[in-house]
């Protein structure tokens, strides 16, 4: 394999609220930049086909699969990985929910599937049943039957509108 310097791009992020600059290969995928350039590998890899949801990201805000983006196209943008879940008063809702509900088993598809959980929360505050179902439609989870997963975003939901009625207050 050539690694000539022409296929070589930098690319700069903010990820988890950080400003991160570093070179890659012009092919490489957004889920590889993550693991490997910037050492956060909460963020998991698959399936190569875009199937199974475990590699999603938040990007600018939006849940991305990120074996389906190139890493030079990640430039400027900001990043959010599961290790940006947790803020400075301990574990996000979504992560306790998980916790709380016991939403994970084997764990491979819980990052994935909590930052899906985030984004869907953050449009729809106050999801039913089914918008959760439907929201983390493209997340693959093989153990746990996905029925702690639905409370676990519901307990999240639950936790999330109370803070902020506490906060408006």
């Amino acid at each position: 394999m050539s690694h000539d310097h022409h296929n070589m791009v930098s690319v700069s992020v903010t990820v988890n609220g950080e400003s991160r600059t570093e070179e890659c290969e012009a092919r490489m995928l957004l889920v590889h930049f993550i693991r490997e350039k910037l050492g956060l590998t909460g963020t998991h890899w698959g399936c190569d086909t875009s199937n199974c949801g475990v590699c999603v990201v938040s990007v600018d805000g939006q849940p991305v699969k990120s074996c389906t983006m190139l890493a030079a196209m990640a430039d400027g943008a900001e990043l959010t990985t599961v290790e940006g879940l947790e803020t400075a008063d301990g574990l996000h809702p979504i992560q306790q929910g998980f916790m709380e509900c016991h939403g994970l088993q084997c764990g491979f598809c819980t990052p994935g599937m909590m930052i899906a959980a985030k984004s869907l929360l953050e449009q729809n505050p106050n999801p039913t049943e089914h918008e959760i179902r439907d929201g983390l439609s493209g997340q693959l989870c093989r153990c746990t039957g996905y029925h702690n997963i639905i409370k676990a975003v519901q307990f999240a939901a639950e936790k999330m509108s109370a803070s902020e009625e506490g906060a408006s207050a």
